[in-house]
């Protein structure tokens, strides 16, 4: 890489999806790009104030990191320096958060406050990570949401991402940076948070959440898949102005869900699972959505009562826009994706014990 090329610019780099951007800008990805998309750029990551380097640093120990924090616009100068001619991928979020007013002040001004700097600095191309969640729930089990489907959002992460996507859109079309979003579902693989471990510890156990019928479905986006999106609409002339989705091939029921994890636990670890289900009926899902609506009014969040509101849902959609304007071609689906996951924690002391521990 040459510091003489404008750089690559990654913030959240240290966060679930940030550090499967990284791996796939700086080590490419097998039949996609099989070499580093950006090999001329020099990557840049932004990290909070409190997050850890150690993956980073495993991953492109070469890699320039700079601490800011997205709620101050002030911070962000340093990250931009100059980056005149560059490409930001804006991947910074929070999805459960203490008080909903965090959904606000990260996701929608904090996203504001990272465009209007990179506009200020001069970056070519702002790739923006947005969500299912401003479109809500499907109206009907067979139906698939598209770049055309209106705003309904879901709850308050869902608005602050429609804020998010409103304000960057207006503001977009009075200059600055080429600006693309980019509608991520439900993500898995490596890297993953702890909750994500003990949602396979339910599996295991026979307390995986099956509400209602289990027939609802859900789109879903491998690590990987969903960087080849991000990459692509950060390098694509067309992308420019555009909004995709990016996800799997096709929506998975939430019981193959289900199924398809307890099947890789004891196929491929040899992980003993107690082929149970906490079932509970639809209601205690529209139960639950109550209580978050309720809870989130008064401005607090409860992460469980809230996932557990979207249970029962079908959410999924089409990334066919993709597929034709940006060559997006998703190559791992739901199986694959997750013995890669599991891999990935297995390797790690602390999500191992929790995962191979009854």
């Amino acid at each position: 890489m040459s510091d003489n090329n404008p750089p690559v610019l990654v913030t959240g780099a240290a966060g679930w999806l940030g550090l499967g951007l990284v791996r796939a800008l700086v080590r490419g990805l097998p039949g996609i790009f099989d070499c580093p998309p950006f090999s001329a750029s020099p990557v840049r990551g932004l990290l909070g104030p409190q997050d850890s380097e150690t993956e980073l640093a495993a991953i492109a120990p070469e890699m320039e990191l700079i601490r800011g924090d997205v709620t101050k616009q002030e911070t962000l100068e340093l990250f931009f320096k100059g980056a005149e001619g560059g490409v930001l991928f804006h991947c910074a979020g929070i999805i459960h958060p203490k008080r909903t007013k965090e959904f606000f002040e990260v996701n929608a001004q904090g996203s504001v406050n990272v465009w209007e700097a990179a506009a200020q600095a001069g970056i070519k191309r702002a790739v923006l990570t947005s969500s299912n969640s401003p479109c809500g729930n499907n109206p009907h089990p067979d139906h698939l949401f598209d770049e055309l489907s209106p705003y309904n959002p879901y709850m308050g992460y869902g608005r602050s991402k429609m804020v998010m996507e409103k304000e960057i859109r207006e503001k977009s079309l009075a200059g600055g940076p080429e600006t693309v979003l980019i509608r991520a579902p439900w993500f898995y693989g490596p890297f993953q948070p702890p909750r994500q471990t003990e949602f396979f510890v339910m599996i295991r156990d026979g307390r995986g959440p099956l509400v209602g019928s289990g027939r609802n479905r859900r789109s879903m986006s491998y690590i990987d898949n969903l960087a080849q999106g991000l990459i692509l609409a950060g390098k694509a002339p067309q992308a420019a102005g555009k909004t995709y989705w990016i996800a799997d091939q096709r929506p998975y029921a939430m019981a193959e869900i289900l199924d398809t994890v307890e099947k890789v636990l004891e196929k491929d670890f040899s992980l003993k699972c107690r082929h149970k289900r906490l079932r509970l009926p639809s209601i205690a899902s529209d139960l639950a959505g109550l209580a978050d609506r309720g809870l989130q009014g008064l401005g607090f969040y409860h992460q469980k009562i809230h996932v557990l509101s979207e249970m029962n849902k079908t959410i999924a959609c089409s990334a066919a826009l993709a597929e034709k304007e940006l060559g997006y071609r998703p190559q791992v689906e739901l199986e694959e994706g997750m013995r890669r996951s599991i891999a990935w924690l297995m390797d790690r002391p602390s999500e191992r014990a929790k995962l191979i521990n009854p």
